[in-house]
């Protein structure tokens, strides 16, 4: 088993190796192109089109990055009709595998690895599996023969019962760490369970998506292999989200998704629930122009189509990681709003808005429908939500990655290309958490977010 210090020793040898073919790939460029002037000029071009395209496919994800490594591939082939009749050959071949050389290792470079501070195993850890979860995997991998043999005591979730007072009872008796086998909802209430007690947490993820395990850094992919956090893993603390005194370990969406997931039929129909959601949701009379909200700078607003606070900021672009938080750990939620759609030519507002607050609260005319976690909710107005800083205390197992897959790699090419350096110089590129993060009071009634609770004549 390779340790988190030889994993961090390769990423910053791939990444000085990454710096190395970038500059030879544009040197090469420059070589080519000054040798046969002004032709050449093309040739420069081309040369730094490829690494362009290069830079840019480990920077994106998707159709971006496919697009990216295409135009790279076109570059290059532009430089094999330029200089293929003049016996540059070796020259072609040096880029060419100049550029392959900088995306590999600068992927490599970029997997998130960090070395968590050793903690000492527990004594009497219980691992509580929800056997229905992710269609049953965690009975698929074995995963509670591999638990007793490592000497952990395992609880199963039988139907019907309620898994807040199993974790209760088996805290009660003795427990000093938990693990939660099942998806993202299960692991909300064990999690925030944990947190209240002070106990170590170890996230196992036998769910269908596992989004925060993916954000804790756990490998999806190793669901037995994650149990290894309560026999020799690291501790790092995390935060929580709560909503209305509920604790949510990931996001809770308002809107038109959270409308969707309340009908019976969307677990059998997911797309073609949510499209016929949008115009009852979104319409004149619809709860989503109901909602109402405080920008950052202190604007009362009605309506959204989609409002989605997280623990912690999503990255929603399309860059690698999109889809994931960078951290977890910085003490704020991550406030998205998307407003319906408008057919004024000219909107009065943003269409989308992205900030992040310590505390947000939303407002409405009566019940407001929730995914929480992806679970359906319904919550009382006003929805008070606020960040719980550095509540849980979570154990990862030392060959999981630690941290989320956007961690290390920030978004725009020049500050890529600079955490590319640090990692190269034996820097940590990983963002720090705030040493003290501030908390927000509870806004007054006259304040604007005090306001947005009690809301407009309904």
């Amino acid at each position: 088993m390779s340790r988190p210090g030889s994993r961090t020793g390769r990423r910053r040898v791939a990444a000085a190796a990454g710096l190395l073919c970038a500059g030879w790939t544009l040197l090469l460029g420059v070589v080519a192109g000054f040798h046969d002037f002004p032709r050449g000029l093309l040739v420069l071009v081309c040369a730094v089109l490829v690494a362009a395209g290069v830079w840019q496919g480990v920077l994106r994800r998707g159709s971006a990055r496919v697009a990216a490594l295409a135009g790279a591939a076109v570059a290059l082939a532009g430089t094999v009709w330029l200089l293929v009749d003049e016996g540059f050959l070796r020259v072609l071949l040096l880029l060419g595998l100049g550029a392959l050389g900088w995306y590999v290792a600068a992927r490599i470079a970029f997997r998130p690895v960090v070395e968590l501070p050793a903690a000492e195993p527990p004594r009497h850890p219980v691992l509580v599996v929800n056997p229905r979860s992710g269609d049953g995997r965690a009975a698929r991998v074995g995963l509670v023969a591999a638990a007793r043999e490592r000497g952990i005591e395992t609880v199963e979730l039988g139907p019907g019962q309620d898994l807040a007072a199993l974790v209760r009872e088996r805290i009660a008796a003795g427990a000093d760490a938990v693990a939660m086998a099942g998806g993202d909802g299960s692991q909300a209430v064990a999690a925030g369970l944990a947190a209240e007690a002070g106990l170590p947490f170890a996230c196992i993820p036998s769910g269908t998506r596992n989004h925060f395990a993916l954000d804790l850094g756990v490998d999806r992919d190793d669901v037995v292999g994650a149990l290894d956090a309560l026999v020799e893993g690291g501790e790092r603390r995390v935060d929580l989200g709560e909503v209305n005194g509920r604790v949510f370990v990931n996001n809770v969406s308002l809107g038109v998704y959270a409308e969707a997931v309340q009908q019976a039929a969307y677990r059998a129909s997911k797309v073609r629930t949510l499209l016929g959601t949008v115009p009852l949701s979104l319409g004149a009379d619809g709860a989503s122009r109901d909602l109402r909200w405080v920008t950052p700078g202190g604007r009362q607003l009605h309506g959204a189509a989609v409002i989605l606070v997280g623990n912690n900021q999503y990255r929603l672009s399309g860059a690698a990681g999109a889809g994931t938080r960078p951290a977890i750990d910085q003490g704020l939620l991550g406030i998205t709003v998307v407003d319906p759609p408008d057919g004024r030519t000219r909107p009065r507002r943003r269409p989308v808005r992205q900030w992040s607050a310590p505390e947000f609260t939303v407002g409405g005319c009566g019940p407001v429908a929730a995914g929480i976690d992806g679970e359906a909710a319904v919550l009382d107005p006003p929805v008070l939500f606020r960040s719980r800083p550095a509540v849980l205390r979570v154990r990862i197992a030392a060959r999981h990655p630690g941290a989320s897959p956007s961690a290390v790699e920030p978004v725009g090419a020049v500050r890529a290309l600079r955490a590319l350096a640090r990692i190269a110089a034996g820097h940590d590129p990983t963002p720090a958490p705030p040493v003290s993060p501030r908390r927000a009071a509870p806004a007054p009634a006259s304040s604007p977010a005090g306001r947005a609770g009690r809301g407009p004549r309904c």
